[in-house]
């Protein structure tokens, strides 16, 4: 039996690339597309909807969108919208964004689990063709519904994921989410903990993490062969990103298992934004170790291996984030693998 698997578009690709590798996943039966809103580069909905617009049967996911930046109702009515275009296929993550990107264009991450609790509860019943009154913190609603007027009103199929990374959060989403999505960069025994905390959110309302879907971001730098020189290339493009997001994001940095030290040395050498060249100079202090016990990198086998740790420690489908020039490589060594 193939282990489904999914395939992550940043912005590491143009659109027309990105449409290109959604297709080539489609092909390869791969069961899904997610595209994040990445830092101030590019926007989620229109990429999705371009892959959308080229795919048949692939689904596609915010991976994530902030709860901050997109009323709730005109956030519903987006995914309603991509629903027409490709009913049935659209999945919305959603996330709590981060700092210092928040703050720094006028976001005020104020109680977070109350606003994400009341903009996944209003988004819903506007999904489900519901006419929603909502009175909390974060959402006022006041008869609000999605006001078809020229076509067929219909609930949209649209599965709800929270990108959860910090305890409380992940308790969050296993109470009221269709399913989570399991952040990246981040060691497997970091997976153990978090499902524990989905399942104390699940109990709440008589569910379990089986309930759950729980795909997961995983950065998979595959070397183009054998060699050691290609094995050391993948492991170093990984070091990069690795080391920009350990100094930058907070929520990962804490959640990744790396030591504080080592956590205090990159942060000193990098600023927000960074450049290319403190990055480099940072990237010198993460060592192969850290590379491997935060992504897939290095060989097939490698790859391979590292994204079955996380499958065993509760990751349902890996999100594949494709480092390197070469990332169909990677499409076709995931496509037809059986897990082992």
């Amino acid at each position: 039996m193939t282990q489904p698997a999914a395939l992550y578009i940043q912005d590491a690709h143009t659109l027309a690339e990105s449409m290109e590798l959604s297709q080539y996943a489609e092909s390869k039966g791969f069961d899904a597309v997610w595209q994040a809103d990445s830092r101030l580069v590019r926007d989620a909905v229109v990429p999705m909807a371009a892959i959308a617009a080229v795919t048949s049967t692939i689904k596609v996911g915010s991976g994530v969108v902030d709860c901050w930046t997109r009323n709730p109702a005109r956030l519903a009515s987006t995914f309603s919208t991509l629903d027409d275009l490709a009913p049935g296929r659209i999945l919305l993550g959603i996330g709590a964004w981060w700092e210092p990107l928040a703050s720094k264009v006028g976001v005020q991450r104020v109680r977070p689990l109350k606003a994400m609790r009341e903009i996944v509860e209003a988004c819903r019943g506007l999904l489900n063709d519901q006419t929603v009154t909502y009175q909390g913190e974060f959402v006022q609603f006041d008869g609000v519904e999605l006001d078809y007027v020229q076509q067929e009103r219909r609930p949209k199929d649209v599965p709800i994921y929270i990108g959860a990374t910090g305890a409380r959060m992940m308790a969050l989403t296993g109470e009221i989410a269709d399913g989570v999505v399991f952040n990246y960069l981040v060691s497997p025994q970091y997976n153990a903990q978090a499902m524990e905390h989905l399942a104390e959110g699940a109990a709440r309302v008589g569910r379990t993490v089986d309930d759950l879907d729980r795909p997961q971001l995983i950065v998979c730098s595959m070397a183009s062969g054998d060699s050691e020189a290609e094995r050391t290339e993948a492991l170093d493009s990984a070091r990069l990103l690795i080391t920009q997001y350990l100094g930058q994001q907070p929520h990962i940095m804490k959640a990744s298992g790396v030591p504080d030290s080592l956590l205090d040395e990159v942060r000193a050498v990098l600023t927000w934004p960074a450049t290319l060249e403190q990055v480099e100079a940072a990237s010198k202090l993460v060592p192969d170790e850290v590379v491997q016990m935060l992504c897939a990198a290095g060989t097939v086998d490698e790859c391979r291996a590292k994204v079955r740790h996380y499958i065993d420690n509760g990751c349902t489908t890996p999100i594949l984030y494709p480092l390197g020039p070469d990332a169909k490589m990677m499409i076709d060594a995931f496509a037809d693998w059986d897990g082992s």
